[in-house]
């Protein structure tokens, strides 16, 4: 199973792309979407679930499930929740993998699909982007995440996600650098270091600080870790001060202490 991201300016873009990937085999289950797109209105008239994990937002259920599963021709059944995201603010999460990718539990909007398909959808997320994705919500924008069987499935995917306008996690990716690039830059030369010959280490160390798993953890706690990943840069001085300005940033962006 394979996952294909697509990244839309427009909402209605990518419930155009979810009808037509259906048109072409994918399942409703494997259809998954990253929204902003959830009004003050819509959360305050919708109840919190009992059980709801501290500093989430309100679920979302019968209302907003309907009336997204109705725009994409989804089963009611499909997993809809929302959360308050750190950095981010109030985002939607339509089906299970995408609710799993923002680590929120409890899925609402439905009967949860069996274990096996779960399993399947969310260990093929493709988690070490997810700041990628958090960048194109601040931006307003929808991901959308497609799981193809084969790889037909997810050239059809590609296709049509080019075909609706979407961007592709690496050219999202690549943007996300470009418009922090100057202010690393200067920041690092100030320091005495040769940006140039170093960008490369020093961006790797950054973005591995915004993995899921090493958010908020110092270099020397994920030292063990960033080897395994990184075994050919992780001791090196760029790569090291890239993840701690990588930390520095996450701190920042969701306003917690460090």
């Amino acid at each position: 199973m394979q996952a294909i991201t697509g990244i839309f300016t427009s909402f209605d873009d990518s419930l155009r792309s979810a009808e037509k990937l259906r048109a072409r085999g994918i399942a409703d289950e494997g259809i998954n979407f990253l929204t902003p797109h959830a009004s003050d209105l819509e959360l305050d008239l919708i109840p919190a679930t009992e059980g709801e994990q501290p500093g989430m937002g309100k679920a979302v259920g019968g209302v907003v499930g309907a009336a997204v599963g109705t725009a994409v021709g989804a089963p009611l059944g499909m997993a809809v929740t929302s959360a308050i995201l750190p950095g981010v603010g109030p985002a939607i999460a339509i089906g299970l993998a995408a609710s799993a990718l923002l680590g929120i539990g409890g899925a609402v909007g439905g009967a949860a699909a069996g274990g096996s398909l779960e399993n399947a959808l969310t260990e093929g997320l493709p988690k070490d982007e997810i700041f990628v994705y958090e960048d194109a919500l601040k931006q307003g924008r929808t991901v959308l995440i497609a799981f193809a069987d084969d790889d037909k499935q997810a050239a059809a995917a590609r296709e049509i996600f080019a075909s609706n306008g979407a961007e592709s996690v690496d050219e999202a990716r690549e943007q996300w650098w470009v418009g922090m690039r100057d202010a690393e830059k200067e920041h690092y030369v100030q320091a005495g270091g040769d940006f140039l010959q170093d960008e490369q280490e020093y961006r790797s160390g950054f973005e591995a600080a915004l993995l899921p798993h090493t958010r908020g953890s110092s270099y020397d706690e994920m030292s063990g870790h960033l080897k395994i990943l990184y075994p050919d840069i992780y001791r090196k001085d760029a790569f090291r001060r890239g993840y701690e300005r990588g930390q520095r940033y996450y701190h920042r962006s969701t306003n917690s202490p460090g």
